[in-house]
């Protein structure tokens, strides 16, 4: 099974990014799909997930959002309204276990990261 994203980069105060996972050796279609985070010096946190409902967490609700293609077995995370404190490592991951899904315990498999860097 491997996540592989892509999409991060550089990008001014108020841009936006499209983060993509592409999931394969397994179908995820009924698996949950999250997306972490985690900056320099501090421990990874939770930042969306959807499974057969959508979860946010209150930093970035209204701003970020989840989607997943279960044809293509992708899942994106779109990213407006950026700002500096949303600087970090940006991971995927999925679970197979659909419960407690805003914890990175819940999940079985992770990505590499991707890097979103926000600066003037």
């Amino acid at each position: 099974v491997q996540l592989v994203e892509s999409g991060g980069g550089l990008v001014q105060p108020g841009g936006s990014l499209r983060l993509s996972c592409a999931a394969s050796g397994r179908d995820f279609a009924r698996s949950a799909m999250g997306w972490f985070r985690q900056a320099p010096g501090k421990e990874r946190e939770f930042v969306a997930a959807q499974t057969w409902d959508t979860y946010y967490a209150d930093a970035v609700k209204g701003r970020f959002t989840i989607s997943r293609d279960t044809a293509k077995n992708t899942v994106h995370l779109q990213l407006n309204d950026l700002k500096p404190e949303d600087t970090a490592v940006y991971y995927c991951a999925a679970s197979l276990a659909n419960y407690y899904i805003t914890r990175a315990t819940a999940y079985d498999y992770w990505g590499q990261g991707t890097q979103v860097t926000v600066s003037s």
